[in-house]
């Protein structure tokens, strides 16, 4: 009932006299959040006001919370993510949800439909620089595809070896909105941001030698981008990267429709 038009389906419903007010009430009396256990309030009203459901944060709960906290939200969500999830979590996992899907890579269960529909125009394109770049990447295009857009990716990539991205400029040409995922230094998201004409948002990595400091360095990089039109998430934050690009096409098609 927290989709939006589960929502107005429901309110018609009651203004044609088919559903009694009493029944309706009854539906809506987990809108706000509903309590799981003495551990866990689940945010249903998210998707209503941002257009995201809320996500499950893995790492500090145990499989038995992650587990029953899923279980709700499938009641309410036809998607229902759970990021950061070691494989060893997952093995754990698997036995007590039914069709939970893993994404090993990106550390993403899902419980979804069997296909999922881009319920919006445009393109995200997520870029890394390297290879050890690739589970945040991941994480972006996982995150992203689950949420209903269309993405591509472009993997290792990164300025060591520049001729890799300028032979795959067509990629950036046809990006609606561009991640770009690097360590190490982060140059890479100022190079792309000189050729792209869409947001770029940057995303730095814990990838590096010990003079990266953790992600620091290439997140200071990308804070002093010379480049225009680049902003930037918290290091190794994927996930942010991806909402953040979503919310970037669905205002554009809001003001497109208004």
């Amino acid at each position: 009932m927290t989709q939006p038009e589960a929502l107005r389906s429901l309110l018609e419903a009651v203004a044609n006299g088919k559903v009694t007010p009493d029944v309706a009430l009854d539906s809506l009396k987990d809108l706000a959040y509903e309590p799981v256990g003495e551990f866990a309030k689940i945010d249903h009203h998210r998707h209503l006001r941002t257009g995201f459901p809320e996500v499950i944060w893995g790492p500090g709960k145990t499989p038995e919370q992650i587990a029953q906290i899923m279980e709700v939200m499938r009641q309410r969500n036809p998607v229902v993510m759970a990021t950061r999830i070691e494989p060893s979590v997952y093995s754990l996992l698997q036995p007590k949800i039914r069709d939970l899907r893993y994404y090993e890579l990106a550390r993403i269960c899902a419980i979804t439909p069997p296909t999922i529909e881009a319920k919006f125009e445009g393109v995200i394109s997520i870029l890394s620089a390297g290879t050890a770049d690739l589970p945040v990447a991941e994480e972006a295009a996982v995150t992203a595809e689950l949420s209903g857009f269309r993405v591509q990716r472009l993997w290792d990539v990164g300025v060591a070896g520049i001729h890799r991205l300028l032979s795959n400029r067509h990629l950036i040409e046809s990006a609606s909105v561009l991640i770009v995922v690097a360590g190490m230094e982060g140059a890479l998201p100022s190079v792309v941001a000189g050729l792209a004409n869409c947001p770029v948002i940057a995303v730095p990595t814990s990838v590096g030698y010990g003079a990266s400091f953790g992600g620091l360095a290439p997140l200071l990089t990308m804070l002093n981008s010379c480049a225009a039109g680049v902003g930037v998430v918290n290091i190794d934050n994927g996930f942010g990267a991806a909402v953040l690009a979503g919310q970037i096409l669905r205002t554009a098609e809001k003001l497109r429709l208004a």
